[in-house]
């Protein structure tokens, strides 16, 4: 790989990568090698539970819109999307969703706000969190849920090991705790000694790499991939000076004269 440039390690399924590769493009943030390796797969598994009396759904993720799509799901009028890039996957296969700010506590808020009263179904994977249905329920909003895919591990690929072990910094995007958890483990596994540089989506994400040492970090203000793509910007920015000196780490600072600790744990 090109060793001009700091890398950029993307471990969410392919699809999903390849995305974010292309968004980040599309905001001008160049000069960087991607390296594609999924710690986490998305396999829908079905069959969609019964929908009479359903009068609207819920989704956490892109993830559940596209298997809800894949076991033959149709749209229905009245769809609660967790954030822009589930709204996004939601508005592809016809619904016009009401979209929350991107987390768990945002979405139930906004459907007890709207009180929409019917049968609604929260479609959500094997790994999930919030306990939606079981809250909405208690508040007095009917909701069932239904788990329609699951999201098995995936090993790290060669290219991603090799990155991980070599001295050009590598940029990685963590979206999840399982998904951080799980690549603070195949890190640890494979001895990785690269200058890495960490973009948390939240600041759960990042206590779930609590021990893992990186060199510097950044947690966006809120669940959003806007602000995903520029935190990964930044980071890049702040890795490509130790690309000049051969992945030396030195006396790397974020930022001169942040008094930043470029040693600590994030």
């Amino acid at each position: 790989m090109p060793d001009t440039q700091p890398l950029l390690l993307l471990t969410r399924p392919r699809a999903a990568s390849e995305r974010f590769v292309q968004e980040l493009a599309e905001d001008g943030i160049t000069g960087f090698t991607p390296v594609i390796s999924p710690l986490i797969e998305v396999e829908p598994t079905g069959p969609l539970p019964p929908m009479e009396g359903i009068t609207g759904l819920i989704f956490t993720s892109a993830n559940a819109v596209r298997a809800y799509a894949e076991l033959g799901g149709v749209p229905l009028p009245l769809c609660y999307a967790v954030g822009e890039a589930t709204a996004r996957a939601a508005r592809d296969l016809g619904m016009v969703p009401r979209v929350a700010g991107g987390d768990a506590e945002s979405l139930l808020a906004a459907i007890l706000g709207d009180a929409p009263g019917g049968q609604l179904l929260h479609l959500r994977g094997t790994h999930a969190r919030g306990d939606l249905a079981a809250r909405l329920g208690a508040a007095g909003q009917p909701c069932l849920e239904a788990v329609i895919y699951d999201q098995p591990t995936r090993p790290l690929t060669a290219e991603a090991i090799s990155a991980l072990q070599g001295r050009l910094p590598v940029v990685v995007p963590l979206f999840s705790p399982r998904t951080a958890r799980i690549f603070v483990e195949a890190a640890a596994a494979v001895s990785a000694t690269a200058p890495l540089f960490a973009a948390y989506m939240s600041a759960e994400v990042a206590a779930a790499c609590s021990g893992h040492y990186v060199l510097d970090s950044d947690i966006v203000s809120r669940p959003d991939g806007r602000l995903m793509r520029k935190s990964v910007g930044k980071l890049l920015e702040c890795a490509r000076p130790l690309v000049e000196r051969g992945g030396s780490v030195g006396s790397y600072q974020r930022d001169a004269g942040s008094g930043r600790d470029p040693r600590a744990t994030d």
